[in-house]
C-alpha cells in the first residue's frame, strides 16, 4: 500500500506478546529519532540565541540522554528476540524504557521553552539580554567557583523562579545549565534585575554552600541567645541570601523592585506561615531595608522605611503578629551584621560582602555615574550590566528619571548586551544606539 511495508503476524500467544513490546519499543526509538537538535529546529536572530556554552551544555546533554536510551532499548530488543523472558518481565522492563524516554521528553521541553521564545519579536533580543545580565550577577571579585551557563525566559505569573544548574532533572540526570523563569510582566523596567538576581543569588548561594553554613552559625546564635527570631532566621535564610545577594548588586533597586513585587492585599502582607521558607512580605521589605542599611548608609533608607510603614501600618495588627515583628526587629542588626560577614570553607578567606560588588554600589558612586552618562552617554557602555541596573535603579528612587525612560533605556541596554555577545554589531549601529540613549536620558 503506497509505501507502506506489512509485517508478519506472529503465529503463538507468546510471539504476539513478544511483537507487541518489540514494535512498541521501535515505535518508541522512532519518535526518539524524530528529536531533531536545538540548532536545526529553533528559529532566532543571533542576537536572540542563548550563550555558545548554554547551548553546547544543553546539546550536549540531550545527545548522551538519547545515546544512553538507545543503548538500553537495543539491550531491551535483544531480551526480547531471545524469547528467554516471561511476558509479564518484558513488559515491566519495556515500562522503565518509556520512563525514560518520557524523561527525556520533558527535558527537551523544559529547555524548548527557553529557546523557542526567543523567536519572538525583539523579546528574544531582550531575554538574550537578560542571559548576560545573569551572567554578570553571578561573577564574583574572587574566584571561588566555576560558575555554570545559564539562560533566561519569560513566563506569566507574579514571581521569578530558578532550576539550578546541577540539580535533578526528570529522571534524574544533572541539569548541565541554570534555567531562570522571569515574569513577563516585569519586562521592562529596573526591578526586573532585582527578581532576575535574586534567583542568581539561590544559584550563587548553592555554589558557596552558603545556605547550609548559614543555618548552622544560626543555630548555634539561637542556642546561646534563645531567642524566637533566631529561629524564624533559619527558616527563611535560603530566600534572605537571595535577597541579599540583589541587594549587592542593585542597592537601593533591589529594595524598589522587592517592594513590588510584594505589594499584595493587606491581609497577605502580615500572613505568618511557620512552613514557608519566604519571610512574610511586610518583614521581607524591612530586612532589605535593613541590609540596605548596613551596606549603603545613606539617609534614603530612613524613606523608604516611612513609605513602607506608611503603605501598610501596623495598626489592626493581633497581639501575637505584632510581638513576632518586635522580636524580629529586636534581632535583626545582629542577623544582617551575621550574614554580611559571615565566612565558610568555599568563601576561604573572605566575608560575604567582600566578594560581592558592594564597594562599587554606593548610592554616592551611583549618583555620579548617572552624571556623567548624561554627560556622555557611550560611556554606559564600559559598565558592567548590573552596575547599570543599579545606577537607573538609584536614579529613579532618587526620581530622576521617569518610568518610561526608564524602560526605553534599559529595553535599549538589553538589546546592546545581546547584540554585543552575537558579535553582530557594526560601528553605523552602535553609533546610532549611542545617539538614542543621549535622547533618553538627556
Amino acid at each position: 500500500m503506497g509505501g507502506l511495508t506489512a509485517t508478519r503476524r506472529p503465529t503463538t500467544e507468546a510471539a504476539l506478546s513478544r511483537s507487541f513490546i518489540e514494535n512498541e519499543v521501535l515505535s518508541l526509538l522512532t519518535r526518539l529519532d524524530q528529536q531533531q537538535p536545538f540548532s536545526m529546529t529553533m528559529p532566532m536572530t543571533p542576537a536572540a540565541s542563548v550563550a555558545d556554552e548554554a547551548l553546547r551544555a544543553v546539546t550536549d546533554h540531550l545527545t548522551t540522554g538519547r545515546r544512553s536510551l538507545r543503548h538500553q532499548a537495543s539491550h531491551f530488543l535483544r531480551q526480547v528476540r531471545s524469547g528467554g523472558v516471561a511476558d509479564d518481565q518484558l513488559q515491566a522492563g519495556y515500562a522503565l524504557v518509556k520512563l525514560r524516554f518520557n524523561a527525556i521528553l520533558d527535558q527537551l521541553d523544559i529547555f524548548a521553552d527557553v529557546l523557542s521564545q526567543r523567536a519572538e519579536h525583539q523579546t528574544g533580543t531582550w531575554v538574550a539580554g537578560l542571559d548576560v545580565l545573569a551572567t554578570d550577577a553571578l561573577h564574583l571579585s574572587a574566584n571561588l567557583y566555576h560558575p555554570p551557563p545559564l539562560m533566561c525566559f519569560l513566563d506569566r505569573g507574579h514571581g521569578a523562579a530558578i532550576r539550578r544548574a546541577r540539580t535533578r532533572l526528570p529522571g534524574g540526570d544533572e541539569n548541565p545549565v541554570a534555567v531562570i523563569q522571569i515574569p513577563r510582566e516585569r519586562m521592562i523596567g529596573s526591578g526586573i534585575a532585582a527578581s532576575l538576581i535574586h534567583e542568581v543569588g539561590h544559584q550563587g548561594a548553592a555554589l558557596l554552600e552558603l545556605v547550609e553554613s548559614l543555618r548552622a552559625a544560626l543555630r548555634q546564635r539561637q542556642a546561646r541567645d534563645n531567642s524566637p527570631g533566631w529561629k524564624m532566621y533559619d527558616l527563611w535564610i535560603s530566600e534572605i541570601i537571595a535577597d541579599v545577594w540583589a541587594m549587592c548588586h542593585l542597592g537601593i533597586g533591589a529594595t524598589l523592585g522587592l517592594m513590588s513585587v510584594v505589594s499584595l492585599p493587606r491581609y497577605f502582607m502580615f500572613r505568618m506561615q511557620t512552613d514557608d521558607p519566604h519571610p512574610f512580605p511586610w518583614i521581607r521589605v524591612r530586612l532589605s531595608i535593613a541590609f540596605g542599611k548596613m551596606l549603603f548608609p545613606d539617609r534614603q533608607w530612613v524613606m523608604m522605611e516611612d513609605i513602607w510603614q506608611r503603605l501598610y501600618p501596623l495598626k489592626g495588627l493581633t497581639n501575637r503578629q505584632l510581638q513576632i515583628i518586635q522580636t524580629l526587629e529586636a534581632t535583626m542588626p545582629h542577623f544582617v551584621q551575621l550574614v554580611i560577614q559571615h565566612r565558610n570553607r568555599a568563601l576561604k578567606q573572605w566575608q560575604l560582602h567582600e566578594v560581592l560588588p558592594v564597594g562599587q554600589r554606593q548610592p554616592a558612586d551611583l549618583r555620579r555615574l548617572y552624571r556623567e552618562w548624561r554627560q556622555k552617554s557611550g560611556s554606559i557602555y564600559l559598565a558592567a550590566p548590573s552596575l547599570v541596573f543599579a545606577v537607573i535603579g538609584q536614579a529613579r528612587a532618587d526620581s530622576l528619571i521617569s518610568p518610561q525612560a526608564e524602560s526605553r533605556l534599559l529595553g535599549q541596554m538589553l538589546n546592546n548586551w545581546a547584540l554585543q555577545r552575537s558579535e553582530d554589531r557594526s560601528p553605523r549601529r552602535e553609533l546610532r544606539t549611542i545617539r538614542e540613549i543621549e535622547k533618553i536620558i538627556s
